[in-house]
């Protein structure tokens, strides 16, 4: 069946995860945040796999920020960081140990002397050898476009165009709703409002070789709504959209915990049907009710194989009442 990969929410400040498989670090967007940013850029934990921080950055203030601080880390610490990388230390400039004058112009060389220097090049093709152009036995047309499945190009782990510490990655995310009634008691704003917001951060955010994530939060249940709202096929609207748009990743968020396997299994087969492939999903279950792990299950045999946890079982929702936590990474 493959394996599945669970990343972990923790806080920012775990000075060691040496015991800790991959780990994903969700720091949200507060007035501190540039300082939790520096502290973790200038002093990583220690650990011995990758680290991901996702920054949760809900408009282009917060996403101006961060750009700035990324950019100014890189351009202080990074050419040192890249040199330590490599094993080199910095030694101050070399000793002149020549015997020569520093400021004496090096001698030309003669012409046979530098004809000498140079290689030989290699022999002309024999006429009788030469079988002229290779044939073309393509079935493809050679004049066709490559063709495209969503927006923007998805974004490697290696590609940001600043310096970050070895081991470590950075990308943002961004959340919206899927009802109406959620929407503007979280984001002050429509769907369709949050989505137009959405597409200037992704482009941003991918011009620097940033990985975008987009979360949809109650996408099997809103405590506004009732427990059968949104419908299936309003997420999988969203879902298509915000990959068109160029995030690398979707988290649908059961944020009320009142997901069922049935309604779970509806979803899933909705997001199938509108060409959301399982590799570009993520689900993420609240335990309110006790069914994150049935419907991780559910999800799993789907063939989704990334789940959102929380480090104990922490989480939760202001604008969702009576929402409890994240379904614990330990039990996951």
């Amino acid at each position: 069946m493959g394996t599945a990969s669970t990343r972990a929410r923790g806080f920012f400040a775990l000075n060691s995860l040496e015991d800790v498989g991959n780990v994903l670090i969700i720091i949200k967007q507060m007035d501190n945040s540039n300082n939790i940013l520096e502290h973790v850029l200038q002093t990583p934990p220690s650990a011995s796999h990758d680290v991901s921080y996702q920054w949760l950055l809900p408009n282009q203030k917060g996403l101006d920020r961060f750009l700035a601080t990324c950019e100014a880390f890189s351009q202080s610490f990074g050419g040192n960081s890249a040199r330590r990388a490599r094993g080199e230390t910095d030694q101050g400039p070399a000793l002149n140990t020549s015997a020569q004058d520093p400021n004496e112009m090096p001698s030309s060389t003669s012409g046979a002397e530098a004809m000498a220097s140079y290689p030989t090049p290699p022999p002309s093709p024999s006429p009788t050898n030469d079988q002229g152009p290779s044939l073309n036995t393509s079935t493809q047309d050679p004049n066709a476009m490559p063709s495209s499945t969503r927006g923007l190009p998805s974004t490697s782990p290696n590609s940001s165009t600043f310096s970050f510490p070895p081991n470590t990655s950075h990308e943002i995310s961004l959340f919206c709703a899927a009802t109406e009634s959620f929407s503007h008691r979280n984001t002050n704003c429509s769907i369709a409002e949050s989505l137009s917001r959405f597409r200037p951060l992704i482009t941003t955010a991918k011009s620097h070789g940033l990985k975008a994530r987009a979360y949809i939060s109650v996408a099997l249940g809103c405590p506004f709504e009732g427990p059968d709202a949104p419908s299936p096929t309003t997420v999988a609207d969203i879902a298509t959209s915000l990959l068109e748009m160029g995030a690398d990743e979707i988290s649908v968020a059961d944020t009320t915990g009142m997901g069922t396997a049935p309604r779970t299994e509806a979803l899933l087969k909705a997001l199938s049907a509108a060409g959301v492939r399982t590799e570009d999903l993520a689900l993420h279950f609240h335990d309110t009710y006790g069914m994150a792990l049935v419907n991780a299950l559910v999800s799993l045999n789907h063939g989704v194989r990334v789940f959102d946890a929380a480090v104990g079982g922490l989480g939760g929702c202001p604008f969702s009442p009576g929402a409890t936590g994240n379904v614990a990474t330990e039990e996951m």
